[in-house]
């Protein structure tokens, strides 16, 4: 099991790239959604093994800050021609699977993670009202086969001071699986 690191090249305080990206129910969700809003917006997909650590928390999560009015979206950039099992269809049945309440949409062209600087899987993204990135980093400490449990302490810290107007900053770099980009289309941030 790979473990590629945030690459932390967004600049805190930089306006976060705008989306557009079809849901799992079919229709569009942008950034502009969420206006007025801290959004958080985080990288994820199915089969990773550091993605499915958190899954059930991150499910939790999301409920959560969504309460507080937050929004929260979750991208998946990877190469569905080989990797399958995160095809929009198995999007939509772990979106089911394991209680999202937040859009999970799919980046097909790869171009906003590039646009992020997302490197793995699972990457995090708080952003404040204005769209400004405000948090990058880690959701905790927990990683597969360690023996920290899964709280998602650091990413909710960073909601919470957000919403108190604070900017946390860069967190610790989260860890997981590559993005698995599809054949040539790697940026060089992430060893292309």
């Amino acid at each position: 099991m790979a473990r590629t690191p945030s690459t932390f090249a967004l600049e805190i305080g930089s306006q976060a790239p705008d989306f557009s990206l079809p849901n799992i129910d079919g229709a569009d969700v942008s950034l502009r959604d969420f206006a007025g809003k801290p959004v958080v917006v985080m990288f994820i997909c199915n089969h990773c093994p550091f993605v499915k650590h958190l899954a059930d928390a991150l499910a939790s999560f999301g409920r959560d800050v969504q309460s507080k009015g937050v929004g929260v979206v979750a991208i998946s950039s990877n190469d569905v021609e080989n990797y399958p099992d995160d095809s929009p269809e198995k999007m939509k049945e772990e979106a089911e699977r394991v209680g999202y309440t937040f859009p999970y949409v799919f980046d097909e062209s790869q171009d906003v993670a590039k646009q992020y600087h997302a490197a793995c899987t699972p990457d995090f993204f708080v952003l404040d009202a204005s769209h400004r990135l405000a948090y990058a980093g880690q959701f905790d400490d927990a990683r597969p086969g360690n023996e920290e449990p899964v709280t998602g302490n650091d990413l909710r810290h960073a909601v919470n001071a957000v919403l108190n107007g604070e900017t946390p900053g860069r967190g610790k770099p989260s860890i997981g699986c590559n993005i698995k980009w599809k054949p040539g289309n790697a940026p060089t941030y992430a060893g292309a």
